[in-house]
């Protein structure tokens, strides 16, 4: 297994350059909200038209063959168009074809309007993490990740705040976010003078991209938990609300709950990170964290308020290992480099956005609603096995993964 490069002695000293970090911050604020708001008002109106939690899984899981595909023609896209014009194109497509669902008759159609629609987040994912790992002086890269999560979070707390407040009839959900996604435009524009620049050969650097999976192998996988649990978790909590008894709204505001719990402790995940020789250490107490507030909600499900604390803190830190892995990324390394190993660590989020929907809808089906925390809990699992035979092996040393 290939070893991470050795990390630099001296990091160039770089001014904060506040509109660039804003322009990317704004448009994965697109990001946030089409998921947040997104992911559970299709999983409402597929469950109301009767398809089984696991169709329903079917259908999100399209959304990680998506993101597969389309980690590797980020930089190529870039490097052909530049990153401005690129983040603009996705915004568009990903606003056009979340309209469509409404348009759509079939639920065959569903599955190209998923794929156009986070093949287009994908992309912004990835240009976005660059453009803001570029834009941050490397001692303050933690302040700035965990600022530009707790935006995106922002946005996931809004989303079911938002889809509470209207609902999943008529057309009103669909049209605000398209407003939306089209004002998180502008900013970026804006920003186009001092967008970063990408150069060579198209072709080698998405053929190559792949290999920084294996560099970082506790960071890439804990992105696929939380690709996994993330997804999953916000496609099919509605349902497994409806199943215990809560109604559409109290269920779409504990999903707001886990955006708060995101808001609040991004940023000091992110200082925190900084200032850990070893993040390996906080990845674990991230998936910890993660593997008993899930366990945990199975006996709480009977009070909204117990259940809600819980997600607030869980999904505060469970978002941890997004934040931190992607600052350990920045930090290592740069230029193409850099936004080749963000394309490999969307990579790995897509795959856990396959997995996820799919295994939790079928524990579902299997085991009923307890299914829905049991699933979870099997990846949090996998993970800490994963993190307990790499910290056996391997001697510690400051960022190993």
């Amino acid at each position: 297994m290939a070893t991470a490069p050795a990390a630099p002695q001296h990091e160039p000293e770089i001014a904060m350059r506040w509109l660039s970090i804003g322009a990317a911050i704004a448009s994965i604020s697109v990001v946030g909200i089409a998921i947040g708001l997104g992911v559970p008002l299709l999983s409402v109106i597929l469950e109301s038209r009767g398809y089984s939690a696991t169709m329903i899984g079917a259908n999100t899981a399209v959304a990680g063959i998506a993101s597969i595909l389309a980690a590797p023609f980020a930089t190529p896209l870039a490097i052909r168009f530049g990153v401005v014009p690129t983040m603009l194109g996705m915004i568009v497509a990903g606003g056009l074809a979340f309209v469509g669902f409404y348009f759509a008759p079939a639920f065959w159609m569903w599955f190209p309007l998923r794929a156009v629609l986070h093949f287009a987040l994908t992309v912004l994912f990835i240009l976005s993490e660059f453009w803001i790992s570029t834009s941050a002086p490397p001692h303050r890269r933690g302040l700035v990740l965990g600022l530009y999560a707790t935006v995106l979070s922002l946005g996931f707390a809004f989303g079911p705040f938002l889809f509470s407040l209207v609902g999943s009839t008529g057309f009103a959900p669909f049209g605000i976010t398209f407003a939306l996604v089209m004002l998180a435009a502008l900013p970026v524009a804006s920003a186009w003078r001092e967008s970063p620049r990408l150069s060579g050969p198209a072709t080698q650097v998405a053929n190559g991209f792949a290999r920084y999976i294996w560099m970082v192998p506790m960071a890439t996988a804990a992105v696929l938990v939380f690709g996994a649990v993330e997804t999953g978790g916000f496609a099919l909590f509605p349902v497994y609300g409806s199943r215990i008894g809560y109604s559409e709204a109290d269920a779409a505001l504990l999903l707001t709950a886990v955006g708060l719990g995101n808001v609040v402790l991004q940023i000091p995940l992110g200082l925190l990170s900084d200032r850990m020789r070893d993040r390996r250490h906080l990845l674990v107490i991230c998936a910890l964290v993660g593997l008993v507030g899930v366990l945990a909600l199975p006996s709480v499900s009977g009070n909204w308020h117990a259940s809600a604390a819980i997600l607030f803190l869980w999904g505060g830190v469970v978002a941890g290992l997004y934040t931190i892995g992607l600052a350990h990324l920045g930090a290592r390394l740069s230029g193409r480099d850099l936004a080749s190993a963000n394309a490999a660590f969307v990579l790995c989020y897509g795959i856990g956005m396959l997995i996820g929907p799919q295994a939790i809808g079928i524990g579902m089906d299997i085991a009923g609603p307890d299914g829905f925390a049991w699933s979870i809990a099997l990846f949090f699992s996998l993970y800490l096995a994963l993190a307990a035979f790499r910290l056996a092996v391997r001697a510690p040393s400051a960022d190993r993964a």
